[in-house]
């Protein structure tokens, strides 16, 4: 509105009934709604203006074009529903807003904990928004970034010149609006002054608001969350039309960290219902009777403030299985827990959340409907779940143009939403150490040096490279960075592996349309020392995936059912982080054929029950989701022929000897960092044609060879490796394959690829190994 314009009666605006819902994540907490362009021309608005929001509450924020092809619907973040005292689904009117310039403005924190230099950078992030007071508001520095990725202002920028101004980045903080001078809906210009009120303002004993719009990938459980939850506590009139009892229980389960408290605490706020919270250490007591009277006290206290919610963290630590403990109190607890959930009164008023990630440890009568009606399972994201979650906490963050959040997202797998967390954390303290020796931590930080605080794509690199997926922490190994150049020769088996594992992660829109399910395992064979281990590095490398190494010794135990364990372990973890690698290296060592001299390993049939594990595992009822199986054995005469058949190792690739051609580039491998003479470059492709016999390894111990032949002539003088040096070498080091034993090689290789035989029972030759 222009100063001084006079506002018209209410009956003179135009105004719609709208349905709410919700905004993209990175539009949250910026003061925006969005609407059909149609709705917009038919309310006379034009994109930039402020609207009033008509709910419960008034409210006001800026308009925006939606892609929405339903011209009903308008789509609000968690804040302005709040402000409009409205939920998704329920139904606002809307409205061209006339408001006043604000005169003052007071705010103050919702936490305690925070601190702002200077009322100057809370305005410079406020300029030209409308508050109200009584409002929650969210201050943003990357309201103003200049990335489309890390929020929707760019194309507000375009429509509003005056917002190109450069803004001090605060980074993002709620504030409550405790006072406005006049009253009513205000916009913040120049003029206005900002008070920052002492102390904090305590409407959110949880700290900051949290909303739908704090939960990234995961828009199919809030939706199943919103009609077992919300509907109960906001209208049980629907229920009691249809005549069924509404849901008194909803447990959530998954992996640690993929957001199960945070989406309790969300509801929660979104239902506007009271939030009452159990941690299993404080219920439990020493004195006999109190742990049950601590839980119905608690029920009391949800009955007399209702609508409530009953939030169980961790509920398999108070309601184990009875028949698993051996105290008393715990046995009591539950069945504490079971009378008060079967006997809640007033139906849908009070409803009770648990969250594990050990479901099956939590006692059956828990899990049947009546208590925990419904059991929703929250999976490790997705790339484009990934992608939600790191814009939710980068949204206040100054980010530089080189941040690409697509790029991380397809990194990211196997990342839940704390790993994402603490990857935006890290990549934010990269860019910190680059300031720290600017300042004086005994000063105040100068505000120059804040403006120059940028995140940058070699932060978010560095993050990446520091966490690990949870998942994993235990059994991920670190490996070497090895390229497909660095494997001498070898094209037809790259290519193998890259169509078997690179391919599914690159194109998996082909495989949907070609109606084909992805290759589930590969095993390389061949003599020893041709590179299959190498191969499988170099795998790991490239398709950008988690990698787990199994090492035989390690999953024999001595006790009964540990090793069978260990496997089942192994491909747990490997399935919470899919899509995932699970190498076998030396596969013989834990697989070798059932009753063989491994099936009596230490008076015992560990050995037996192992490869009976594995391949339950391999192709059994449960899906594997994304876990991929590589394997490798110079040894394929003990495999177990089980294993070889389709849909357990899919591919068996046959890794031959290197021809003269292989050798020469695993000589050029291995030598691209010595210092070497001329003459010797010209030699490679002789050296490749004598060296008939010699495998990758043995190439490798030449070229070393030859190196230390070198310094051993040379010493403190030592400049290159000379001609007469590689010469030494291959005199010293005779080839390890044998022409019968590259021949029988050849011989199982063309029977596998014939696809005559698949059990290797008939390539057993006592004589063929020795």
């Amino acid at each position: 509105m222009a100063i001084g314009d006079m506002a018209p009666t209410d009956d003179e605006r135009k105004i719609k009934s709208l349905r709410v819902s919700e905004i993209a994540k990175g539009s949250a907490g910026r003061f925006m709604c969005r609407m059909n362009i149609d709705i917009i021309k038919e309310l006379e608005l034009k994109p930039g203006e402020i609207v009033e929001i008509i709910g419960k509450r008034n409210t006001a924020a800026i308009l925006f074009p939606s892609s929405d092809k339903s011209d009903e619907i308008i789509r609000l973040d968690g804040l302005t529903r709040r402000n409009a005292g409205v939920a998704i689904g329920e139904y606002v009117k809307v409205r061209k807003c006339y408001y006043s310039v604000a005169n003052k403005v007071v705010l103050s924190f919702i936490q305690s904990d925070l601190k702002i230099s200077s009322e100057n950078q809370i305005k410079l992030n406020l300029l030209n928004k409308p508050l109200k007071e009584g409002e929650i508001i969210n201050v943003s520095g990357s309201n103003l970034a200049k990335k489309e990725q890390a929020g929707p202002y760019k194309d507000l920028k375009e429509m509003m010149p005056f917002l190109k101004s450069p803004t001090v980045s605060i980074g993002e903080v709620q504030f409550a609006v405790v006072d406005t001078e006049p009253k009513g809906i205000v916009q913040i210009q120049n003029s206005t002054n900002i008070e920052i009120k002492e102390g904090f303002v305590a409407i959110n004993t949880m700290g900051n608001i949290t909303t739908y719009d704090d939960i990234g990938g995961l828009s199919d459980v809030i939706q199943r969350v919103r009609e077992m939850i919300e509907l109960p506590l906001k209208h049980p009139e629907l229920f009691q039309r249809v005549n069924i009892d509404p849901p008194k229980g909803v447990l959530l389960h998954g992996p640690p960290g993929t957001g199960k408290t945070l989406l309790a605490r969300a509801v929660s706020q979104e239902a506007n219902a009271t939030f009452i919270t159990i941690n299993g250490p404080e219920i439990m007591s020493k004195f006999y009777g109190a742990s049950e009277e601590r839980l119905r006290k608690i029920f009391k206290e949800a009955e007399t403030k209702a609508p409530s919610i009953i939030f169980i963290d961790e509920l398999d630590s108070i309601a184990p299985k009875r028949e698993n403990v051996s105290g008393e109190v715990e046995r009591r607890v539950v069945a504490q827990l079971l009378a008060l959930l079967d006997g809640l009164k007033g139906r849908g008023r009070i409803i009770v959340i648990g969250a594990t990630n050990r479901i099956n440890s939590i006692d059956e009568a828990l899990r049947r409907p009546g208590r925990f009606d419904r059991e929703i399972e929250l999976q490790v994201p997705d790339a484009d779940g990934r992608k939600e979650i790191l814009q939710i906490h980068t949204r206040g963050m100054p980010l530089d143009d080189t941040v690409d959040l697509d790029e991380y997202a397809r990194l990211s797998h196997g990342f839940v939403g704390a790993d994402l967390m603490a990857v935006a954390r890290e990549g934010a303290m990269s860019s910190l150490r680059k300031i720290l020796p600017k300042i004086d931590l005994d000063k105040p930080i100068p505000t120059e040096i804040l403006d120059n605080l940028v995140i940058n794509d070699d932060d978010f690199q560095n993050a990446l490279r520091m966490v690990e997926p949870s998942a994993m922490r235990e059994v991920l190994i670190e490996i070497p960075n090895i390229a497909w150049d660095d494997v001498g020769g070898l094209n037809e088996v790259k290519q193998e592996l890259q169509e078997s594992i690179e391919w599914p992660l690159i194109y998996p829109h082909l495989y949907k349309k070609a109606g084909i399910r992805s290759v589930n395992g590969v095993l390389l064979f061949g003599p020893p020392g041709c590179g299959k281990t190498l191969l499988a590095k170099a795998v790991a490398t490239e398709s950008e995936i988690n990698f787990l190494a199994i090492k035989g010794p390690e999953i024999f135990s001595k006790w009964v059912g540990e090793s069978e364990k260990a496997i089942r372990d192994i491909f747990r973890k490997a399935r919470l982080a899919a899509p995932s690698i699970i190498y076998f290296d030396e596969l013989d060592a834990i697989a070798a054929t059932r009753g063989g001299g491994m099936g009596n390993m230490s008076g015992s049939n560990v050995g037996m029950q192992v490869v009976n594990q594995i391949l339950v595992e391999m192709d059994g009822v449960e899906d594997r989701k994304g876990v991929i199986i590589v394997a490798s054995t110079n040894r394929p005469d003990i495999l177990d022929p089980a294993l070889l058949r389709p849909g357990r190792f899919d591919r068996i690739v046959y890794v031959p000897s290197p021809d003269a051609k292989g050798r020469k580039k695993i000589l050029e491998v291995h030598t691209k960092d010595m210092p070497i003479s001329e003459d010797v470059k010209l030699n490679f492709s002789d050296f490749a044609e004598q060296s008939e016999g010699y495998s990758g390894a043995d190439l490798e111990n030449v070229v070393r060879e030859a190196g230390m032949q070198a310094i051993r002539e040379q010493l403190e003088d030592f400049k290159e490796v000379q001609l007469s040096n590689f010469e030494f070498a291959f005199k010293k080091i005779p080839p390890s394959l044998t022409p019968k034993l590259i021949q029988k090689y050849n011989e199982i290789a063309d029977k596998l690829s014939q696809q005559k035989i698949r059990t290797i029972a008939s390539l057993k030759d006592p004589g063929l190994f020795t």
